[in-house]
């Protein structure tokens, strides 16, 4: 949470109805090990920790409503913009932007997002 408020954004995460804060399909894919192939060591906080983490920190928790049934993938490159979730058109996004602006292996990232999708059972 402090590198995300330390380049000038509010950290957040989010949950779903069926699954509280697990309802992120990428944190239960690593924190179950499906991405230790990846080089990606499993946290040491379980969904709820993190949330509360981020909550201390200022930052946001967000609740994501009805079934996940992401039409399309967004890779958005566009440097500081994040599209706005619709419960209505689902989009499963990834901010790519992001990636570069903390440092992180951007293939890696991108190849990360891509296999969390393919594992969730891709856009429906």
């Amino acid at each position: 949470t402090k590198e995300v408020s330390s380049k000038g954004h509010v950290p957040s995460v989010h949950g779903d109805h069926s699954s509280d804060m697990l309802g992120c399909g990428f944190f239960k894919l690593w924190l179950t090990g499906r991405f230790d192939g990846m080089g990606y060591e499993r946290p040491e906080f379980d969904a709820d920790q993190g949330a509360n983490a981020v909550k201390e920190a200022g930052g946001t928790i967000e609740m994501h409503h009805g079934s996940h049934t992401e039409k399309v993938v967004y890779i958005n490159l566009v440097a500081n913009k994040t599209l706005e979730p619709n419960e209505n058109d689902q989009r499963f996004i990834v901010d790519g932007w992001a990636a570069a602006k903390f440092d992180l292996d951007v293939p890696k990232f991108l190849i990360a997002a891509a296999a969390t999708v393919e594992m969730l059972g891709g856009p429906k």
